[in-house]
């Protein structure tokens, strides 16, 4: 019995394969910083103590259940540009500015480490926007344009709580 080779279908959204490949490799890099918060958060989640537990531990919640799905929309169009999600630690460790936190820091030090992480995901971002921009990709520029808004608001957020 024969075996049918499958054919690779041809991608013709009106972006071409070098801008498609530039665009997925920006957002590779935005989905490893993306996990990588995602993880630094939940972890922070799991192991803040102090006085001002309660607060950061609701608050942390809040932002890596909003982290993970941001996840799946980065993945997601990364593959709907026809090309490989990254998904292992991997990947992730060599594709991401974040880098991992040793041992379990102070209440404070985690919003710090946390302010400084925000930032490198909101500064991945901006980086792809004018590739996204060039190449007439809406679709990723809305993308964007929602990571940004959520990373500079929960920034602004984590810092207003180390003001004295």
């Amino acid at each position: 019995m024969a075996t049918k080779k499958s054919k690779k279908s041809v991608i013709d959204i009106g972006i071409g394969v070098a801008d498609r490949e530039e665009i997925a490799r920006g957002l590779s890099m935005l989905l490893a910083d993306s996990y990588s918060l995602y993880l630094m958060t939940h972890n922070f989640h799991w192991n803040v103590k102090g006085p001002m537990f309660n607060t950061l531990h609701v608050m942390f919640m809040a932002q890596y259940t909003e982290q993970w799905n941001a996840l799946d929309l980065i993945a997601e169009r990364i593959r709907a540009l026809d090309f490989p999600a990254p998904g292992t630690y991997r990947e992730f460790q060599k594709l991401s500015s974040i880098k991992e936190v040793a041992g379990v820091p102070k209440a404070v030090e985690m919003i710090r480490l946390l302010v400084a992480a925000q930032e490198a995901t909101a500064r991945t971002a901006r980086s792809v926007l004018p590739i996204a921009d060039k190449a007439n990709d809406q679709p990723t520029l809305d993308l964007l344009t929602q990571r940004l808004d959520v990373h500079e608001k929960t920034a602004w957020m984590l810092r207003s709580m180390l003001e004295e």
